[in-house]
């Protein structure tokens, strides 16, 4: 469980818990849609950074379903996605929330695409900015639609799968650990984290590639995995699995350990605190040297925003 068991935001533990019913009603209702329309409207329709980063209809169509449905019911807050990016909530001094809805559809499209059961819609909601390590993921819903398994959170209120209470990842020393990772799009990205994983495998028991971030942090909470890692990860991907992670008992930290100021785009490490700070040193060894993945993403016009809040998320 998250450190931070006092209520956040303002919201009481019952506030936070219908935020989580909320998070998983609507997650089930995309992916009941996503799967429907697969056979049908499940081909790629768009590219975004390259050629390898596709979309579907089903992935606008879904978004538009998400935002539908929570803003019926939280008009005042904001919403950031991955297709449809940034939408303000209430201005200040007009009921502003200061929380965020941030979504991803279907977080593995092209495991969708080609009919791998290994996507997910990711539901999560955060106080302050939408951006790690600044937010504070009060609830969320991680929902695979093929097999119907189903990750929830609330912040202090633990981790479930299908309802049964999680328990966390073991710590395995880093020889004995399978871990997961994920790659970018980019060609030059790609190489870059070929050459970390080259490094990495021969000191671990193996590594796994699913192709969804979010489910891969719901299996360290599952205890499927032992530890994951990935380098550029969109607040869309990582929010809702996140707070599961976290809450479950994960420490989710950069490539300076449990010490560190937290995970960012920059590096997401999650697993037990002491294989997750042996773990970011050997990443750290071997990854190259770079500035910020990208810009981070500011609260949406109207949004108060806050400041930073506590991101190192370990026992």
């Amino acid at each position: 469980m998250s450190p931070a068991a006092e209520p956040a935001a303002g919201l009481t533990a019952e506030e936070l818990a219908r935020l989580g019913e909320l998070a998983e009603r609507a997650a089930r209702a995309a992916g009941d849609l996503v799967l429907r329309g697969r056979a049908e409207h499940g081909g790629v329709t768009a590219t975004k950074s390259s050629r390898t980063d596709v979309v579907t209809a089903m992935d606008t169509a879904a978004e538009e379903l998400l935002r539908s449905l929570l803003l019926a019911e939280r008009p005042r807050d904001a919403v950031l996605g991955e297709e449809g990016g940034a939408s303000a909530g209430a201005p200040a001094g007009a009921g502003a929330t200061g929380l965020t809805w941030v979504l991803d559809p279907i977080d593995g499209t092209v495991n969708y695409v080609y009919g791998i059961p290994a996507y997910a819609v990711s539901v999560a909601v955060v106080a302050g900015p939408p951006e790690p390590p600044l937010w504070q993921p009060l609830a969320g819903c991680v929902h695979n639609p093929v097999t119907g398994e189903t990750w929830t959170a609330v912040l202090g209120g633990g981790a479930r799968l299908d309802g049964a209470r999680l328990t966390g990842p073991a710590a395995p020393p880093l020889a004995e650990a399978l871990v997961g990772t994920g790659f970018g799009y980019t060609a030059e990205r790609r190489a870059e984290q070929a050459a970390v994983v080259a490094d990495l495998l021969p000191r671990v028991r193996d590594v796994r590639r699913i192709g969804s971030a979010a489910l891969d942090l719901c299996a360290v909470a599952s205890g499927r995995l032992d530890a994951f890692y990935e380098r550029g990860l969109n607040p869309w991907d990582a929010a809702a699995g996140w707070l599961v992670a976290a809450e479950a008992g994960a420490a989710l930290v950069g490539l300076d350990g449990t010490a560190g100021p937290g995970a960012s785009r920059e590096m997401l490490v999650a697993a037990a605190p002491s294989l997750a700070d042996e773990l970011a040193a050997v990443l750290a060894a071997s990854s190259p040297v770079a500035g910020p993945v990208v810009s981070p993403v500011v609260s949406p016009a109207g949004s108060p925003g806050g400041g930073p809040a506590e991101h190192r998320w370990g026992p």
